[in-house]
């Protein structure tokens, strides 16, 4: 047999044990998919909250007056918020920690049935805003700025200027919070609870401590302040993977034997707005190339 016969013998040969092998080759394994968005996760949110003894009390207090004419009103008010000033000062408080809240000037109007209303006189309000540091001595504080001609105090605010470390604690809070509410969501829905994927710290925008209570400062000749504790809170949010057969689902492989084609609807098939994901087809050998026989040769049958 001449040598081009015996190659082309032997391309035909190779060709059916390769067709015999992928037929008798077993189908592969079906892959595990949790959709084409990635693995299935779970969002919690959680709380904390620590409370720590206040070290810092804000004060608003303000001066009114009343006069027949602006200017006048205007005047006598200057010259009592300047004394309640002084008072702030001699008692310890820095000037750096008195700060003006708010300026008005309004006419006094009375209003008659059947006549335009008139301007009997004039009221000028001056408040400040006062920080005071040393919480033993808020009462006198308050005493002596009441005594300077302080006429209005319209609340105290008890916060903490340091508060990093009680944050801290409520930052823990808060994580082992959204860790609970997880755990339990998983073994409800049936699923293994993963690694964490993200985990991020919210920001509630406080810009600092929350006060567990603001009062109104009772007049009398010691004023009685109870400070209490303030609240620090924390809120975090976490997202775990999920683990376990109600998490992912297996999808399709070819069937052992036949061509691979996408199956049809109502057999399990996708639907239109599901991703459809073919099987896995090892490509057939390239078909083999017949020499031509020369003019004047017949090719031998194969035997």
């Amino acid at each position: 047999m001449r040598p081009h016969l015996r190659a082309t013998a032997a391309r035909r040969l190779a060709l059916s044990a390769a067709m015999t092998a992928l037929l008798a080759a077993p189908a592969l394994a079906a892959p595990m998919a949790c959709g084409h968005a990635g693995p299935s996760r779970l969002t919690v949110t959680g709380e904390g909250q620590s409370r720590i003894a206040p070290d810092m009390a804000t004060v608003q207090l303000g001066v009114t007056t009343q006069a027949d004419t602006a200017s006048a009103a205007m005047e006598e008010n200057s010259a009592q918020q300047r004394a309640v000033i002084d008072a702030l000062t001699g008692a310890g408080i820095d000037e750096a920690q008195i700060q003006t809240a708010g300026l008005n000037l309004n006419p006094l109007m009375q209003y008659g049935e059947n006549q335009a209303p008139t301007v009997t006189g004039y009221q000028a309000t001056n408040t400040v805003q006062v920080r005071v540091t040393d919480m033993a001595r808020l009462g006198e504080v308050l005493d002596a700025i009441v005594g300077a001609g302080a006429n209005e105090i319209n609340g105290i605010t008890f916060t903490r200027e340091d508060g990093t470390e009680a944050l801290d604690d409520a930052r823990r809070d808060a994580v082992t919070d959204a860790r609970r509410k997880a755990e339990l969501l998983a073994e409800a829905a049936g699923v293994e609870l993963g690694p964490i994927l993200t985990l991020r710290d919210i920001q509630t925008g406080q810009g600092g401590p929350r006060p567990m209570m603001r009062m109104e400062a009772a007049m009398a000749d010691s004023t009685p302040v109870q400070p209490g504790q303030v609240e620090m809170t924390a809120q975090v949010e976490i997202d775990y993977a999920l683990a376990g057969d109600a998490a992912c689902a297996p999808m399709r492989g070819p069937r052992q034997g036949g061509p691979v084609h996408p199956p049809m609807h109502g057999d399990g098939a996708p639907t239109p707005n599901e991703p459809i994901v073919p099987g896995i087809v090892e490509p057939l050998p390239d078909a083999p190339q017949m020499d031509a026989p020369e003019a004047g040769e017949t090719e031998a049958p194969a035997n």
